[in-house]
């Protein structure tokens, strides 16, 4: 695709996506505005900052704003993610955050790409892996048993976060594991965003040992198909370094990047 159909992507997806608020409101989940800022407590393991632009916040004012967040969270004694895109303003952002405290991790590309060419193929798996949609909490737990495993940390919040946008609204989100011999393989979720063209897809991690045997392509093809069914026209990814460049065959686009600003009390 042309540089063009990447900042017509790039903009419905300012414009549909941001900011990433929780739609319906889980239970016990906090949605609050502070100016330009929408700031998300209760949904994950920390609070969660958002917003669609800054509104030509800069300078001073936007250190106030930044300051007033930190602060909070310090106070809550609760980790603060501060979502950032690679085209967000001002460009002195990224400075400002850490000035403040706020670290980087890694970076991720965010993609998106058409549903119809996904939707019509068919999911191809290994010998002896099936497909499975999931949402009881067992299977949940054995999700984040095999995030953890791969990532090498504590993906617990997975659990709780995804039992709750189960019980607060089962038709937003779909839930997949490819399984073998009953253990979980890889995993990945689907989530039908209200009031737009989107749907998301999350997760994708895939145990070490069944790589590269198609179960992580199997896996989008078969929630494009889940979007393709709720009438959604387009699928976003936040992309890491492995899985951009099976997402860009699959006709991708790369439209930004996005980097987790945390700051820890």
């Amino acid at each position: 695709m042309s540089d063009l159909d990447a900042t017509i992507l790039r903009t419905a997806y300012d414009r549909q996506l941001r900011p990433d608020v929780p739609d319906p409101v889980p239970d016990g989940v906090t949605v609050e505005q502070d100016g330009p800022l929408v700031r998300i407590v209760g949904l994950d393991h920390r609070g969660f900052l958002t917003y669609r632009d800054l509104g030509g916040l800069t300078g001073a004012d936007l250190d106030a704003l930044i300051v007033r967040q930190r602060e909070l969270f310090r106070q809550r004694g609760e980790a603060v993610e501060w979502k950032l895109y690679g085209h967000d303003e001002p460009a002195d952002l990224t400075e400002r955050l850490r000035a403040a405290g706020f670290v980087p991790e890694e970076p991720e590309t965010v993609v998106v790409g058409p549903v119809a060419p996904l939707a019509a193929a068919v999911p191809v798996l290994p010998e002896g892996v099936r497909l499975r949609e999931v949402t009881d909490r067992a299977d949940l737990e054995r999700i984040a048993a095999m995030e953890a495993e791969v990532w090498g940390d504590d993906r617990g919040h997975l659990v709780d976060g995804l039992a709750r946008e189960i019980a607060t609204d089962p038709q937003s989100i779909t839930v997949a594991v490819a399984e073998a011999d009953g253990v979980v393989v890889s995993a990945g979720w689907v989530r039908y965003v209200a009031g737009t063209g989107f749907a998301t897809l999350w997760g994708g991690s895939t145990l070490p040992a069944w790589r590269r045997r198609g179960i992580y392509r199997a896996l989008v093809v078969h929630r494009a198909r889940l979007a393709a069914q709720r009438d959604r026209t387009l699928l976003q990814v936040d992309a890491s370094a492995e899985s951009r460049p099976i997402l860009e065959r699959l006709g991708f686009v790369p439209v930004t990047t996005t980097t987790p600003y945390v700051y820890t009390p």
